[in-house]
């Protein structure tokens, strides 16, 4: 089986993260949801999406079995069993969701979003399962995320010893340190769920964390912060201060003290010092937030809901958020004052002085930040950049 792993219009609702990548590499748990995939599957995938990715993301297909599956699910045992077994021209099915398609056609975007399941034998599905639905699932389903792929990724692995210098609540057997990992005097509370270190993954000395935690490979918690779970820092990245149910994914700094929670912080992203973004409101109501696919505040259902902020955007020294703020791609924000509740992309200032992020200066100061972990911006990632600096206006309500 070839395996290609599809976005659907979910993705809409998954901005601003999915301007910059597919489904598929959005990072919840351990694992993205295309990692996720491939080891249950046990084979490496490409991926389907929207045209304007589709350069910097190709996908490849074979001429006689293709297995298309929806990037937004959660790959299970279970699932990865039940479509192990599909057979040409059947679909995994359940409800409204096509989970799985097994086909020697090639299928593109519109074509997978158009599937009627009269052009395949469906298979019902009565397994439950997950699935991201909505932006704040990303952090809303960390826990959970979190808790399946500890379990898959240390099933008859030895963990390295915990060090002595160490203080363990809990028992051991819900820590997993890589080979390489770097772990100082700290404390580790496993009580509340697993944590996962992984190789050359670093915790400086005076740490108090609890899990569920994920720290991903070249992953930095610096010195006395202060972590609760479900959180997740992707590789590379480096945090400090006050940290609660955060996914962050790979490359973005937030080195010092101040307080996210409830949040989701995009790759190549950098949180000033004291940079602080409210989760929850003064009269504990619901949190609404701006739907970049809706052009308006939708209710999210969550009383905890903090900052979401896309790919490259940075802000200055003691940035404040107000609950449930959205940032786009390649924004800089500075300023005394609370920005907006929603800062579209390529946004330069502060509430009372927002303009545009002249493009070059983007493009420049994205490829700074990058050299330093020894990277530069591909012609197929400066051409996704570009799209959404040209259309950036479609997501704003007029």
């Amino acid at each position: 089986m070839n395996l290609i792993l599809f976005d659907t219009a979910v993705r809409n609702h998954l901005l601003p993260f999915t301007h910059t990548r597919p489904v598929a590499d959005i990072r919840c748990g351990i694992l993205t949801m295309r990692e996720r995939w491939e080891l249950y599957l046990q084979r490496a995938s490409s991926t389907v999406s929207v045209p304007v990715l589709q350069a910097a993301f190709p996908v490849h297909y074979n001429e006689t079995d293709n297995l298309y599956i929806n990037a937004a699910v959660f790959a299970t045992p279970v699932l990865g069993i039940v479509i192990s077994n599909l057979r040409p021209g059947q679909a995994l099915v359940q409800d409204e969701t096509i989970i799985a398609i097994y086909t020697d056609a090639v299928l593109d975007y519109e074509a997978l979003n158009a599937a009627s399941l009269k052009d395949y034998e469906p298979v019902l599905c009565s397994e439950p399962f997950k699935q991201l639905k909505q932006v704040w699932d990303i952090f809303n389903l960390n826990d959970y995320a979190i808790r399946s792929d500890f379990a898959i990724l240390t099933y008859q692995k030895e963990s390295q010893p915990i060090p002595a210098h160490v203080t363990l609540i809990g028992e051991a057997k819900n820590v997993f340190i890589e080979e390489g990992a770097i772990v100082s005097a700290c404390i580790l509370n496993a009580q509340t769920g697993p944590v996962y270190i992984a190789k050359e993954a670093e915790i400086m000395e005076g740490c108090m964390l609890r899990g569920p935690l994920a720290l991903s490979t070249h992953a930095v918690v610096k010195m006395g912060a202060k972590i609760y779970g479900a959180t997740t820092i992707g590789a590379g990245s480096k945090v400090g201060g006050e940290i609660s149910n955060v996914v962050f994914f790979d490359n973005s700094n937030k080195g010092h003290d101040g307080f996210v929670g409830n949040a989701v912080i995009g790759e190549w992203c950098n949180l000033g010092a004291d940079t602080n973004a409210s989760n929850l409101k003064n009269n504990y109501d619901e949190v609404s937030i701006w739907s970049e696919a809706e052009g308006a505040m939708i209710k999210t259902g969550l009383q905890f809901c903090g900052l979401l902020m896309g790919d490259h955007s940075k802000c200055g020294i003691n940035t404040m958020f107000n609950t449930g703020t959205v940032v786009g791609v390649s924004s800089n924000i500075y300023g005394g004052d609370f920005p907006d509740k929603y800062v579209p992309s390529f946004s330069w200032g502060g509430k009372n002085d927002m303009t545009t992020y002249r493009f070059d200066k983007a493009l420049d100061t994205a490829n700074r930040m990058m050299a330093r972990r020894g990277k530069t911006l591909s012609d197929a990632e400066i051409a996704v950049l570009q799209h959404i600096f040209d259309h950036k206006e479609n997501y704003i309500k007029q």
